[in-house]
């Protein structure tokens, strides 16, 4: 990667729709090279795919919670691992290194959906010993990329 596959990445984070052709005034190449720079961050997965950033609060999703986990042994974590990806209301899990072993960050509608989502859905994981919540009141900054 170089300078120029940079730039071109710094216009995807912004608007993924972005035409090529825009993309090629932007950083001054032609349509093709533009097209074939993408096409080879694609291949080598640079580029893992292109999304959209929903509003949460013109949405029913409007609680955010970061969910703090303790796993009871180390050779429950494969089967932990296994099972935490598969909740749909998680919106990102951490390895950490520190006091717990897991951050999840959890998108749910309200403080009832976020009780169901731990006392029903969350604690049922084997292995989890403790987990410690915090809701978030607002979020000042959100990057999915740097």
């Amino acid at each position: 990667m170089d300078q120029t596959d940079l730039k071109i990445l710094d216009v995807l984070k912004e608007n993924s729709r972005i035409p090529t052709s825009e993309i090629s005034k932007k950083v001054n190449l032609s349509i093709p090279a533009v097209a074939e720079r993408i096409r080879k961050m694609e291949d080598a997965g640079i580029i893992e795919k292109y999304t959209i950033k929903i509003n949460r609060d013109k949405t029913n999703y409007k609680l955010l919670a970061f969910i703090m986990i303790s796993l009871s042994r180390v050779e429950e974590t494969e089967e932990f691992r296994k099972a935490i990806v598969q909740l749909e209301s998680i919106l990102e899990v951490h390895h950490l290194a520190g006091e717990y072993d897991y951050l999840v960050k959890v998108l749910v509608e309200d403080t009832k959906a976020l009780e169901d989502f731990i006392s029903n859905k969350l604690k049922r994981i084997k292995g989890i010993l403790k987990t410690n919540t915090i809701i978030a009141l607002s979020s000042l900054k959100e990057n999915m990329n740097i």
